[in-house]
């Protein structure tokens, strides 16, 4: 494929703004190369600035469930412009957006919007610590809940990316009250809270994790967690930025049957627009500002451009469920690309549910960070320029979930399926 404008672009960018993105996880840092350049998406396809057409399994990361430029969308987010952008004031659209995820999510009562996930898992976080009284979090190495400073330890893709842990910039008393366990380590997590059971405000984690590559919970690590946090008056967390409105239409918890006490949401309920939400039971919710006093504030948060995009999208989720389709499609490319590698010979672990997936270039099963580490990223990014060839744009990391979209049909499966085998082919080679 002819890339020239693509290279042009990013070498223009590059002058004005730093490694010329803006977010790192578009560099290619994992895959090598330079980033194409997007003039636009339309239902399942993304058309770069050269004119090349992808099937896009990126989704904006996790966001556009329902495609590309989705009418619904679009007609609904063209009527909130011709009313203002953004006000500084309550507006209806925040007060019917936010009765939709109560609708959807059973463990969620109240909700509070902010303009990011990073701000939403920022703000979980304080609200742990402002409702429990207590200072120490617990995440678990390789979950992402954006680029806050206390959490960035450990952190997944972006780091994993970019070949550091964390980053420069964060003082060692930032992550000093943050712990970090082994994503589904039953007896790691019994031994924190037996040691610090009850200076533990809150456990935050992916319930199913799309940012070391796409890893799913053991039942007996969920049971424990809720148990655990319940007996020592800690909070669950569940950061569902990229699993919630899109494994189920209540979210991963949904799907798994959990009830956390805080769900941390974004991307889907945005519609494609910046939108962050932490959500949750009533009295840990009115604790924040100005109801109670954990403080938290945004000058955009609850714009009605992006509550407009939010409403529109969640109604269409519900007016043509897509959960069992997108299931169905899942399983026909998860059997496709399990087939396609073993005719190669080449050894992969492919971890799926729902519409999320990740092929892992692994000779072993891919349950936590350390194993997801010993994926092949040289085979992979062989892997994704080969597609990249054949039109499939997959996320241009080894350590990132895919996401198919209701756009999609069961030929753009079929022809995804094939162009693996072709790349496969030369990945074995």
């Amino acid at each position: 494929m002819n890339r020239t404008k693509s290279a042009a672009a990013h070498a223009r960018a590059q002058k004005v703004i730093p490694g010329g993105v803006n977010s790192p996880a578009r560099a290619f840092g994992g895959v090598g190369g330079i980033p194409i350049t997007i003039a636009r998406g339309r239902g399942a396809y993304l058309t770069d600035i050269d004119g090349n057409d992808y099937l896009d399994f990126i989704g904006s990361w996790g966001p556009m469930i329902l495609g590309h430029a989705h009418p619904a969308v679009l007609e609904a987010v063209i009527a909130a412009t011709h009313d203002g952008s953004s006000f500084g004031a309550p507006s209806e659209p925040e007060t019917e957006l936010a009765e939709l995820v109560v609708e959807a999510i059973p463990s969620v009562e109240m909700v509070r919007f902010v303009s990011s996930g990073t701000e939403a898992a920022m703000s979980a976080v304080r609200l742990a610590r402002g409702f429990t009284g207590r200072d120490l979090i617990v995440k678990f190495a390789g979950c992402y809940h954006g680029h806050v400073d206390s959490l960035l330890v450990s952190a997944g893709s972006s780091a994993l990316t970019l070949g550091v842990p964390n980053s420069p910039g964060v003082p060692k008393g930032c992550t000093a009250d943050t712990l970090v366990l082994r994503y589904n380590d039953v007896v790691g997590l019994r031994e924190v809270f037996a040691a610090k059971g009850d200076a533990i405000a809150g456990v935050m984690l992916e319930p199913v994790v799309g940012n070391m590559g796409l890893v799913l919970p053991s039942p007996e690590f969920r049971a424990e967690l809720r148990r655990l946090t319940r007996h020592h008056g800690a909070l669950l967390v569940y950061d569902e930025v990229m699993t919630g409105f899109r494994l189920a239409y209540g979210g991963a918890q949904e799907l798994l049957g959990d009830d956390p006490d805080v769900t941390v949401l974004g991307k889907i309920i945005g519609g494609g627009f910046p939108v962050g939400a932490y959500a949750g039971r009533a009295d840990v919710m009115k604790k924040i500002m100005p109801a109670g006093p954990v403080f938290q504030a945004g000058t955009l948060s609850g714009n009605p451009v992006a509550m407009a995009a939010g409403i529109a999208t969640l109604k269409q989720l519900t007016a043509d469920p897509p959960y069992s389709r997108l299931d169905r499609m899942g399983q026909q490319l998860e059997a496709g690309l399990r087939a396609a590698a073993a005719d190669a010979g080449v050894p992969v672990q492919l971890n799926r549910v729902g519409s999320m997936w990740t092929l892992f270039f692994a000779a072993t099963p891919v349950t936590d960070f350390d194993t997801a580490k010993t994926a092949d990223a040289k085979r992979f990014a062989r892997f994704f320029w080969a597609m990249m060839d054949r039109g499939v744009y997959l996320p241009c990391s080894q350590f990132e979930a895919a996401f198919l979209s209701a756009a999609m049909t069961d030929a753009d499966v079929a022809r995804t399926i094939q162009a693996a085998r072709a790349a496969l082919a030369e990945v074995a080679a």
